[in-house]
């Protein structure tokens, strides 16, 4: 406990001589692009109602929304103009998940009770889509997907047979296996995932984390070999049926943040948010955010800044979410940032903005 405490000490210490992390107030400076003032969303008109979970940030131009009855819209103008991207044949399907690397290539994943849960693939800007993988299983139930690379990535589905469920891809979402679970922890009674933002599931190269609610406490797994073998930690995020741990980020495989909560009471803001440093047990956030939040990332071009959102409203942290500030009221589910530094959001009534700072 006394090295831990001294390991969190000396990361915000280098962090501070850096200049990349203070106990910052609300009203100041994000310190990415040197621009004063807290973000601001900036919102966005998607032409629809649909409920957004599913979102990729492909740039400052091109972001992809997965939504209810099917939907997926695509932008390559900045979100002035939305194109109908949506599979032929979905309107019953839920897209909670969606991730892509380009215009062009898009993988979207479908959650819902048995055959409900599908991913499918595009590589033509979603004029066509190949349907990739059809759920057989009635215990199965897709949470969120993450990819590493191009062609890298794992799906969560709910526990099956008492653990946790994981699918991978190695040819871009063409196709997928179910790996095995041998190496998979036994699920708590109640355990599983959340398919809220399409982030209860985060990869950093062979690393990967999910995280989970609705058992006696809410714990986040964590596999070094790409998803074969895993390790649970209990958060201090509150458990329960509706609450647990929503949404992940990591900006190295250290340094890492959690948000959650319980989304039937979408104002209480007690143990909702909780940060790792150094791979030390996950500790509950200083100064937490306003309410539950379903996602979360790290900024690009900074390396301690995050954005939080959720129901109640957005936050940001200065310190790689050891506090964090509320800077906005209205609702999203989901964030998302491209590798050019842009930043998006969406949520229900086809909300969607675009983060300025």
């Amino acid at each position: 406990m006394v090295l831990r405490g001294r390991l969190l000490v000396m990361l915000s210490a280098i962090l501070t001589v850096l200049g990349l992390v203070v106990a910052t107030p609300a009203h100041a400076a994000v310190p990415d692009h040197g621009r004063q003032g807290p973000p601001s969303w900036h919102l966005l008109s998607t032409g629809s109602t649909s409920h957004f979970r599913g979102l990729a940030a492909v740039s400052r131009h091109v972001a992809w929304l997965g939504g209810y009855d099917g939907t997926v819209l695509r932008t390559v103008d900045g979100g002035r103009t939305w194109e109908n991207r949506s599979p032929a044949g979905a309107s019953t399907l839920q897209f909670r998940d969606i991730s892509a690397t380009d215009a062009d290539h898009a993988v979207a994943m479908a959650a819902g009770t048995g055959t409900d849960s599908r991913l499918y693939a595009t590589s033509d800007g979603g004029r066509t889509w190949q349907l990739t993988y059809t759920n057989t299983d009635p215990a199965a139930f897709f949470d969120c997907m993450s990819f590493s690379d191009r062609q890298h990535g794992l799906v969560l589905s709910d526990p099956v047979d008492g653990r946790f469920r994981i699918l991978s891809t190695r040819d871009g979402g063409r196709s997928w296996s179910v790996l095995p679970n041998s190496g998979m922890p036994l699920a708590q009674t109640g355990e599983a995932g959340f398919a809220a933002s399409g982030e209860c599931l985060t990869t950093l190269g062979r690393d990967a984390w999910f995280g989970s609610g609705g058992g006696a406490v809410s714990r986040i797994y964590h596999s070094r070999d790409g998803g074969l073998t895993w390790t649970a930690q209990s958060t201090p995020i509150v458990s329960s049926a509706s609450a647990g741990v929503f949404g992940l980020a990591f900006r190295t495989p250290w340094l890492g943040v959690a948000v959650g909560g319980d989304f039937t009471q979408p104002a209480a803001n007690t143990n909702v948010a909780a940060y790792s440093w150094f791979g030390s047990p996950w500790v509950s956030a200083a100064q937490q955010p306003s309410g539950y939040r379903s996602g979360v990332t790290f900024v690009p071009h900074t390396f301690a800044t995050a954005i939080s959102v959720g129901l109640t409203g957005s936050d940001v942290s200065y310190d790689a979410g050891r506090d964090w500030h509320t800077f906005d009221t209205g609702q999203f589910d989901t964030v998302s940032c491209a590798h050019d530094g842009a930043c998006w959001a969406s949520g229900d009534l086809g909300r969607v903005a675009v983060l300025r700072r």
